[in-house]
């Protein structure tokens, strides 16, 4: 059954649920409009997205569907399921129109009005959706919606949930309202309502991947702030997985916001070696750096330019007053550096400089002619070797910079014990870390390998990992859909093709 399918049932199942705000949530004489986002899985890149590192992303099988329907009635009803699962839907929220439409007009508006509310807070995702209408597109509420969000994204994984959420719940609000939204924009709006309505400090390459995707192939993106290039297919022999740790991982947790703020840092005393023009801003804690040659960037950094006059200059560690007291703040509008905290300097800094240098080798490797469906000369394994490590080189980075785990260092120790012989090449934990998903690089027939560390890991750990296996095209290469209920199931009228206001 595909997840269309599935959604379909699921749809059809709410109007027999025995609990009114399900059965009653879509009248069956109108019309859904349905938009669907995958998860990721971050190869490359990983939270180096912040510093303008280049992140090459998979959008994985595993995805989040949202549907929505006008009403009459003056409410906003969000109902929320895993899809796939047996169960009732499992969360839901209700929002008074009048009191929704007010309090989502801007961004910081929404945020205070969805942390006061009853389950506002998981309703953030889809929520800022509605506030992004208003905001950035024009939209006005002018009516009562309902909303159904079914995922089989798993939550704190670290493949992404959160993004694919807000995409999917993007597009369908604007395939309803009839306003033409391309890829990439619906992207950076997604990456600011996770940014300033939910309140996680992310960058932006999971809200690109969800939404500009293609299936089985890496999307590169280079986040300076968001270029999106030419994506290309991972090698016929080749195939990438995923390995959950059971670790819950969190963007919104305070490992990634202190090592992303640790960066930021970093910038800021490299922009004072350099001697560039620093100035105050009315924000505390934030300063304006006029930078003509990094723009920016910890990733345009040369990395021979960064050992050789800059890396021994950093402090492993300094205290948030101590920087404060020195420079007075970071240019991260996101983050803020926190008097009372320690941060890893050194580390942070050093990461998206070699991380982005090892995302380009990465993928210049992978286009490689060597690597065709067999891969068996000895240049190919020499390639294969190479990607392998810079997969562990990028794993070692994360645990110096403070985002390491217990459980995914076990289970890319366990993917080296078997190593070239069983097919598996290379593992590294994907996206924010602190825990979530470890990637795994390995032959197209390596599944058994996979399955092997899986059932390994379970055995010392009592937890019995998820693997991610396979692949799904992004929100804009799904489209849209129209359905309709007719004699007790929901059938597909028609793809929308939108011809709304851009």
């Amino acid at each position: 059954m595909s997840d269309l399918d599935a959604v379909l049932d699921l749809l059809a199942g709410l109007s027999r649920a025995p609990q009114p705000e399900l059965s009653q949530l879509f009248d069956l004489a109108a019309p859904v409009v349905l938009a669907r986002a995958p998860g990721r899985l971050d190869v490359m890149g990983g939270f180096a997205d912040y510093s303008g590192s280049l992140t090459l992303e998979l959008p994985i099988r595993e995805a989040a569907f949202v549907a929505v329907q006008r009403r009459r009635e003056p409410w906003v009803t969000i109902v929320s399921s895993a899809l796939g699962a047996s169960e009732s839907p499992l969360r839901s929220a209700r929002f008074p129109l009048a009191e929704l439409r007010e309090h989502t007009r801007s961004y910081a508006a929404a945020r205070a009005y969805l942390q006061r509310s009853a389950g506002g807070a998981w309703a953030a995702y889809v929520a800022g959706a509605l506030a992004a209408l208003q905001a950035e597109l024009g939209v006005e509420l002018d009516g009562g919606l309902s909303m159904l969000v079914a995922s089989s994204v798993p939550e704190g994984k670290g493949v992404s949930s959160s993004a694919a959420l807000e995409v999917a719940s993007l597009r369908a609000l604007a395939g309803l309202f009839g306003v033409e939204l391309e890829p990439v924009p619906c992207a950076l709006i997604c990456q600011r309502v996770e940014n300033l309505v939910v309140g996680a400090p992310c960058g932006v390459m999971d809200q690109m991947t969800a939404s500009c995707g293609k299936e089985g192939q890496l999307l590169p993106l280079l986040c300076q702030p968001a270029r999106l290039e030419e994506c290309f297919p991972v090698p016929a022999g080749l195939e990438l997985w995923g390995i959950d740790s059971g670790i819950r991982h969190a963007v919104s947790g305070a490992d990634y916001g202190e090592v992303r703020a640790a960066a930021f840092m970093g910038y800021r005393w490299l922009a004072e070696v350099r001697g560039l023009a620093v100035s105050p801003t009315a924000q505390a804690g934030q300063v304006s750096i006029s930078d003509p040659e990094w723009g920016g960037y910890l990733a345009r950094v040369p990395r021979v330019v960064f050992d050789r006059d800059y890396k021994e200059l950093l402090p492993e560690r300094i205290s948030g007053a101590d920087f404060l007291s020195r420079f007075g703040g970071i240019t991260d509008p996101i983050t803020r550096v926190l008097p009372g905290s320690s941060y890893r300097v050194r580390a942070a800094t050093e990461h998206p400089v070699y991380e982005h240098e090892r995302a380009s080798e990465f993928r210049a490797l992978l286009q490689r002619e060597e690597l065709g469906p067999s891969a068996a000369s000895a240049d190919s394994k020499a390639v294969l070797e190479r990607l392998g490590a810079l997969m562990y080189e990028a794993h070692a980075s994360y645990s110096r910079c403070g985002l390491g785990s217990t459980g995914t260092d076990r289970i890319v120790e366990l993917v080296a014990e078997l190593g070239p012989e069983r097919g598996l090449y290379g593992a590294k934990i994907s996206g924010g870390g602190s825990g979530g998903t470890v990637v795994v690089l390995g032959q197209a027939g390596a599944a058994d390998a996979v399955q092997a560390v899986a059932r390994r890991y379970a055995s010392e750990t009592g937890h019995a990992p998820h693997v991610f296996s396979g692949s799904s095209p992004g929100a804009a290469a799904f489209g849209l859909r129209r359905l309709q209920a007719e004699a007790g199931r929901w059938r597909l009228l028609h793809a929308m093709e939108m011809k709304g206001r851009s």
